[in-house]
């Protein structure tokens, strides 16, 4: 299979650019860039009936196309979002809803969350189609509105709403990466579960009254002394099977013996790992406050305290277990706590030997040496809804990322240009791997 030529990456670079000046954050929404992803794929050769620009909201639209195979298997589902958080440009030393190239960097809002997936999901069904290549299944793209703001959220939308535009065998996302440390490639990821959101309110009610005469029962101070306890908290240690694999993967590779043990399921091993706060992370329910309001003037007591409270859930946990854990360790009756969504579990994907081998044989032609890691991301991603609904979910991208310059939501979201293009090639590759087929 020949590397993707100059045209190639031409082509995806102006698909990014584009994507990028659209302003696709909650108050803009996302169907212009639904709209002109759909202009790309028709130009592309797509019939108008292959292509479908649709959403419950008319600022909130998603794009689903299709790249017709033999139908000899299911379907594979490649997914991506096209909305972005916003940017302030006072924030930014460059344009945020611009694409600049810049010292080997691609910057603006979406360089790495979400848009270079979606332009190299784009740029790929293109390729294919001028290619004449011809899977043994259906290739269906989603570009899909409010992953970050879950207003709208497109993925859900479609999977309630549209099953039959995305029902799928399985399916490729964002949420795994290739990690860059020490300037050199370390490893190449597949995200295969994720952990559950639980945004929570924390409240406290008062009299309220003269600041001029303090009382004992001041919501703030009975609220911050809860946060306090909840601070001191620690959820148990758990290994669930995809941490257990990335440990025990990274062990071989140079990680610690800790690493070896824990996976091993040494206790002792697994409480030292801890002490670094991104393994404590991959091993337990984290609940962090991130918001705080209280008081309606500086001379009186107030009325109310609250808080947010976000906590992140292991697969295999249950969310009222976890509720029930928050009380008991605020420690105060007099704190509500209320869930502010109704969280709904999504089951892990099976590490089955048909991706894993894909990924590593895409991953060794381009990078040799460079080992794959299954993951479990300690965020979310729009995943979740798929695997909910029975569709395994592999989060696997090829963009590698220094771990020193994570800039997803943050002032001057950039990627390495080299990254980018090598992401697309590596993408193209793993899509004709699993997909098989003959090229004409």
């Amino acid at each position: 299979m020949d590397g993707n030529s100059a045209n190639d990456r031409d082509h995806a670079r102006e698909i990014l650019r584009a994507l990028v000046e659209i302003d696709t954050s909650s108050e803009h929404g996302t169907t212009d860039a639904a709209w002109a992803a759909a202009g790309w794929l028709r130009a592309g050769g797509f019939a108008a009936e292959d292509v479908s620009v649709l959403g419950p909201d008319p600022r909130r639209h998603n794009l689903v196309a299709r790249l017709r195979g033999s139908g000899a298997h299911p379907p594979i589902l490649l997914l991506a979002h096209l909305d972005v958080v916003d940017a302030r440009p006072e924030d930014w030393t460059v344009p945020p809803f611009a694409l600049t190239e810049e010292s080997g960097w691609f910057y603006g809002r979406g360089t790495l969350d979400d848009k270079a997936m979606c332009a190299l999901w784009l740029a790929t069904l293109v390729r294919m189609r001028r290619d004449g290549f011809v899977p043994d299944r259906d290739l269906i793209v989603a570009l899909t509105a409010d992953e970050e703001s879950g207003e709208h959220n497109g993925a859900a939308w479609l999977v309630e709403h549209h099953r039959h535009l995305v029902d799928a065998g399985f399916g490729l996302n964002e949420g795994g990466y290739g990690r860059i440390e020490g300037g050199r490639r370390a490893s190449n990821q597949i995200q295969v579960a994720e952990k559950l959101p639980l945004p929570l309110r924390l409240e406290v009610a008062g009299r309220g009254g003269h600041s001029a005469l303090p009382a004992a029962d001041n919501p703030i101070d009975r609220l911050a002394a809860g946060i306090a306890r909840l601070a001191g908290h620690r959820f148990p240690l758990r290994m669930t099977e995809a941490v257990q694999g990335f440990f025990a993967r990274t062990a071989e590779i140079g990680g610690s013996d800790d690493m070896r043990l824990a996976a091993a399921g040494d206790r002792d091993a697994a409480a030292r790992l801890a002490a670094n706060p991104y393994h404590q992370a991959l091993m337990s329910t984290t609940c962090v406050p991130t918001r705080l309001e209280a008081g309606e003037a500086d001379n009186a007591l107030p009325l109310f305290a609250r808080a947010t409270v976000d906590c992140r859930i292991l697969p295999g946990e249950h969310p009222d277990d976890v509720l029930e854990a928050v009380r008991d360790a605020l420690g105060d009756p007099l704190i509500t706590v209320t869930p502010l969504t109704t969280p709904r579990p999504a089951p892990p994907s099976p590490l089955t030997p048909r991706i894993v081998d894909a990924v590593e044989r895409v991953t060794a032609g381009l990078w040799p040496g460079v080992p794959v890691l299954p993951v479990m991301t300690i965020g979310a991603t729009d995943s979740q809804h798929f695997r909910r609904a029975g569709i395994p979910m592999y989060g696997v991208s090829g963009l590698f990322l220094d771990v020193t310059d994570a800039r997803a939501h943050a002032p001057d979201e950039r990627i390495s240009v080299e990254a980018f293009y090598e992401a697309g090639e590596f993408l193209y590759r793993l899509v004709c791997e699993l997909a098989g087929g003959d090229e004409s």
